[in-house]
């Protein structure tokens, strides 16, 4: 969690429920495969509740998830970027220039090419789109705990957390409008402009809003409460939307089990391969090491709350899209933990560039 009053975030510990994220995430596709082979008929109720392709049932569980996170964000450190502006350049690059395009070339290869024989018929434009997803939004909250795992300089990483959910404002829709072209998707423009909406915009505005009148009514210490409070709520409804989704995709991974480890692969690749340049230009540019490792962690990992919401919206709780960014939930947790390590144990090579 950042305490942000001052412009300086505080140093999270990670919690033992998100330290865990990838066991109850596996939890969850037991027990969703489960009840969905046991109720069918629930499910079926359940993705029958929507308006305009807005499942309410699934885009509340969202808004539970979403509004906690941003929570922790100001955006009045968006100005203090320029203390670290070669760190805030690098991430910005590999955020939006880099990373959503090389997802979806790695989605394109693997799984429109060398893995197509292997995954069910037709679907791998939707395993690419919900790869696209994934991609398209850099993460807001998780950022802050991997910085802190990293004793990252927590003034930069609040900066450039903020300063991505401005852009992602402007830049999400039109970003994944492209990419979903190139992968020759279909692209509903009224939906995407509509999750856009129900899931930055709105989200954005009502946690700035609960934000400054929660600081104005008790201050700093009163937002600490909220926000650790909020937490266990955001992940738990996380983990129900899950189940929801793994409720409908459950004949189809029954099936075909191998679909989630043939997902995970450009997953992996694109994780690594981010954070490998971001990590590797801070150095190049003379970046202090404390700025590098939260900028490959940033530049690294995603945005999967927005990504599942989006994939539920424009393509369906059933739709392999929805699968593919419930995928990047699976790995999220430990792949980034590795990239702590990795630039942690590197430390003393990164500085003897200086």
């Amino acid at each position: 969690m950042a305490t942000i009053a001052d412009g300086v975030a505080a140093r999270p510990a990670m919690r033992l429920f998100e330290r865990w994220l990838t066991l109850w995430v596996a939890l969850c596709i037991v027990v969703g495969i489960a009840l969905g082979q046991a109720a069918p008929g629930a499910f079926a109720l359940i993705a029958s509740a929507e308006i305009a392709r807005v499942n309410l049932v699934v885009a509340a569980l969202i808004w539970l998830m979403i509004v906690p996170m941003l929570l922790r964000i100001d955006f009045g450190a968006v100005g203090s970027a320029r203390q670290h502006w070669r760190g805030v350049g690098v991430t910005l690059v590999v955020n939006w220039a880099v990373k959503p395009f090389s997802m979806a070339l790695l989605g394109s290869v693997f799984l429109g090419h060398l893995f197509a024989p292997l995954l069910p018929a037709g679907q791998a434009p939707s395993y690419i789109a919900g790869l696209i997803l994934l991609a398209a939004a850099p993460c807001t909250a998780m950022v802050f705990v991997w910085s802190s795992l990293c004793d990252g300089d927590p003034t930069y990483t609040l900066s450039q957390v903020a300063l991505n959910d401005v852009l992602m404002l402007f830049l999400f829709a039109p970003l994944v409008a492209l990419l979903l072209g190139v992968a020759s998707v279909t692209v509903p423009w009224a939906t995407l402009l509509t999750s856009v909406g129900l899931y930055i915009v709105v989200p954005v505005v009502v946690a700035q809003l609960v934000r400054r009148a929660v600081m104005a009514s008790g201050g700093e210490a009163a937002l600490e409460r909220l926000v650790a409070a909020l937490g266990p709520v955001s992940l738990t409804a996380l983990l129900a939307t899950l189940i929801l989704l793994f409720g409908f995709q459950g004949v189809q991974i029954v099936r075909q089990p191998l679909v989630i480890a043939l997902i995970a692969v450009p997953i992996l690749i694109q994780v690594y391969l981010n954070a490998g340049i971001a990590y590797l230009l801070s150095r190049r540019l003379g970046v202090a090491w404390c700025v590098a490792a939260p900028a490959a962690l940033i530049g690294a990992s995603n945005f999967f709350e927005l990504a599942v919401a989006a994939a539920i919206s424009l393509f369906g709780l059933r739709s392999g899209a929805a699968l593919a960014t419930v995928v990047g939930v699976l790995v999220e947790v430990p792949v980034m933990l590795s990239v702590v390590g990795i630039v942690k144990r590197s430390r003393g090579w990164y500085e003897r560039a200086a």
